[in-house]
């Protein structure tokens, strides 16, 4: 598997770290707070056989900018630095794809930017704070693995873990997501490496209490396609319908074998909507 290709790119807003790969029409991807490198991402993989992928580090992951004031960790400023990214590259617009919290951030692109998307890929996501309203969700307390969930994530977050024991415990985290947790080997069986930006999370763990945009999806004009696994237990799947309601142009795919990576658990399915987005 070949690597991505590593670029500095200058903006309005700072200088911000992406890796570039695959040919075509661009897409970009980010995530709140993950560090990628050269090694890539799973999800914007299944974007790069028709693809050019642009893959982010936002501010404080990797050798993007440090932030100076902590709202420059906010997803309405990762928003406005997606922007500063897009203006540099001279593209009139792209394709936003987010995953997870990179939906999130993909939600609030759709509504203030518009105009500056051909195309809206939402996948496992929410447009409101998903946790304390449903015990659906692994982070809700009443969820049966809420307790080691919350015991996993505050372990990897410790500078101090070594290798392998985080490699055993982010498997841990991951199989905790996962429809078939048997199949993790299976699914995850790529070079690909990346880790958590502690000052991301621990800003998006306040953030997302507060998070609700569902009064403004209307203002969300581009074509958007909803995806997400049947038995997500990260942003239940209720989350998802409820923003094809709001979306006007939106259209909604549900995997029925997949918990939060319906890209890893359904690949074939995935790739075969995202091309008939897309193309």
């Amino acid at each position: 598997m070949s690597e991505w290709n590593r670029k500095m790119i200058e903006t309005s807003h700072g200088c911000f770290e992406v890796f570039e790969k695959g040919e075509g029409e661009p897409v970009c991807i980010t995530h709140h707070y993950s560090e990628f490198n050269e090694s890539g991402d799973y999800f914007a993989e299944t974007f790069i056989e028709n693809n050019r992928v642009i893959l982010v580090n936002l501010k404080d992951v990797g050798n993007s900018d440090k932030a100076e004031c902590a709202h420059e960790l906010s997803m309405v400023d990762a928003v406005l630095d997606l922007e500063g990214i897009r203006k540099a590259y001279g593209y009139p617009s792209w394709t936003f794809a987010g995953h997870s919290t990179g939906g999130m951030i993909g939600v609030l692109y759709g509504i203030h930017f518009s105009s500056s998307l051909k195309s809206l890929i939402i996948v496992g996501s929410s447009a409101r704070e998903y946790s304390s309203s449903s015990s659906k969700c692994i982070y809700n307390e009443g969820h049966p693995k809420f307790k080691r969930m919350q015991e996993l994530m505050e372990l990897l977050k410790l500078q101090s873990l070594e290798g392998s024991e985080r490699k055993r415990l982010s498997k841990e985290r991951t199989q905790l997501s996962l429809f078939k947790p048997e199949n993790y080997d299976l699914y995850f069986s790529k070079k690909i490496t990346k880790k958590m930006s502690t000052n991301r999370l621990n800003f998006f763990s306040r953030e997302q209490q507060i998070f609700d945009l569902t009064r403004q999806l209307s203002a969300v004009t581009t074509k958007t396609i909803i995806l997400c696994g049947r038995h997500d237990v990260q942003c239940p799947v209720n989350f998802s319908t409820e923003m094809s309601i709001l979306i006007p142009e939106a259209s909604l795919h549900i995997f029925e074998q997949s918990n939060h990576y319906p890209f890893l658990e359904e690949e074939v399915e995935f790739k075969q909507v995202v091309k008939a987005v897309l193309s």
